[in-house]
Formats: C-alpha cells, sequence, structure tokens
C-alpha cells in the first residue's frame, strides 16, 4: 500500500507548499501538483496521479476541495477510486474511507449530495 498525495491550487499566485508539506508529513511517497480551478476537468495533475495509483494504494489530499468542488465530483471521484480498490483521505476533514468510520463519512457526503441534486431537479 502507498499513501499518494495530490494537491492543487487555483492560480499560478498560489503555492503548493503548504499542502505538498503536510502530504509528505502524512506518508506520501509521491506528491502529484496542478495549478487549476477545481472546476476545470483538464487536471493533468490529477489525471497522472490517477493512473499512478494501484489497487490498495491510498489517494491523500490536503483538503477535499483540493480533489474537486462539487459535492457530485467528489463523491464520482472517490467512488471510481473504490470500485479499483483505492482508498481516499483527506487530512484536514479527517476521511480516511480505509477505515469504518471513515467510509460511514464519505457515505453520509454521498447521501447529502444525492439529496442535494434531488432538490436541483425538483426546482427545475
Amino acid at each position: 500500500m502507498a499513501l499518494i498525495g495530490y494537491a492543487r491550487v487555483s492560480t499560478a499566485e498560489q503555492d503548493t507548499a503548504l499542502q505538498t508539506d503536510a502530504l509528505r508529513k502524512a506518508g506520501c511517497e509521491r506528491v502529484f501538483e496542478d495549478t487549476a480551478s477545481g472546476a476545470k476537468a483538464d487536471r493533468p495533475g490529477l489525471a497522472d496521479a490517477l493512473a499512478y495509483l494501484r489497487n490498495g494504494d491510498v489517494l491523500a489530499v490536503w483538503r477535499l476541495d483540493r480533489l474537486g468542488r462539487s459535492m457530485p465530483h467528489l463523491i464520482e471521484t472517490i467512488g471510481a477510486l473504490e470500485a479499483r480498490g483505492v482508498g481516499f483521505r483527506s487530512l484536514t476533514e479527517a476521511i480516511d474511507t480505509t477505515t469504518p468510520g471513515g467510509r460511514l463519512i464519505f457515505h453520509v457526503f454521498g447521501a447529502l449530495g444525492q439529496f442535494e441534486r434531488d432538490l436541483i431537479r425538483e426546482r427545475t
């Protein structure tokens, strides 16, 4: 099992140092980085991280919003990791899908995301 990090900042004026330091201190053996809005689909660092991950690995982020901006996108991404046998860990929110408690928190987020989608659908 390898802990692999992903760091993202939104603009070139920002620096990933705070995130990468925290990820390395958490035990990440490799950290992939992007400078792009979380709303953008084209994030080469994330694509590289996802391609690098193997069954049993864990993808770690400093904060949940570094992986994606919307709850549906986060749920989709983390669900895809889970389907590949890859865990997910967010350092700030203390979410770790390799533990029963972390999976519970993730599934609560998933239920909230579905609720949000249903409300939007109801309004339109």
